[in-house]
């Protein structure tokens, strides 16, 4: 884990990947839910949490298989319209799984794909976050993933303070120094 004590981090290596055995592997045959015995054989596809996947990738024991959230459906409706696709339901965490996820699968296209769909949704938040349609949050918002919910919610504290310091009164403090004389005769 990059962020040990990080709840959001926690949660993301929760995700459930899917790996394919590239090796016998016995006594785990709890991982596979159609396994007869404790014994889980070469060429099986199970589903493992990301952070487990991670490791048995690291000890060449699986191969990780591309998520569904990352999929070609996927892709071409956000290459479609990146702001209405619901990337919450596919992933909570999608922007972050897919930078971890990326290196284990050699898929080299998934961080240009991360960055497009980043970049398109991007303005669509800031855009919302600093209008004043609050009926149009409702419908939004439950399409943002946790990274898109934490820059909505700065965007619009900043959007906040910025019009209560523009209503706010002077805008200019004189400094306590111009106030002072010198003395004349020096």
């Amino acid at each position: 884990m990059s962020r040990y004590f990080d709840i959001d981090d926690i949660i993301m290596e929760d995700e459930l990947s899917s790996v394919v055995f590239k090796v016998g592997a016995n006594g785990v045959g709890l991982l596979d839910p159609s396994a007869e015995t404790n014994r889980v054989e070469q060429g099986s596809k199970v589903e493992l949490p990301f952070w487990l996947a991670n490791e048995l990738y690291l000890r060449q024991a699986v191969s990780v298989i591309v998520p569904q959230c990352f999929n070609q459906k996927t892709r071409r409706e956000i290459q479609a319209d990146a702001a209405y696709v619901d990337l919450r339901s596919r992933c909570p965490y999608f922007y972050e799984l897919g930078c971890k996820v990326a290196p284990l699968i050699g898929d080299r296209t998934i961080g240009s794909f991360l960055l497009y769909a980043f970049m398109n949704r991007f303005k669509d938040v800031l855009s919302k976050a600093h209008s004043a349609a609050f009926a149009v949050a409702p419908r939004f918002l439950p399409l943002l993933t946790k990274e898109e919910m934490h820059l909505y919610e700065a965007a619009r504290s900043s959007m906040t303070a910025f019009k209560k310091w523009r209503v706010g009164g002077s805008r200019f403090e004189k400094a306590s120094i111009l106030g002072k004389k010198k003395r004349s005769g020096e």
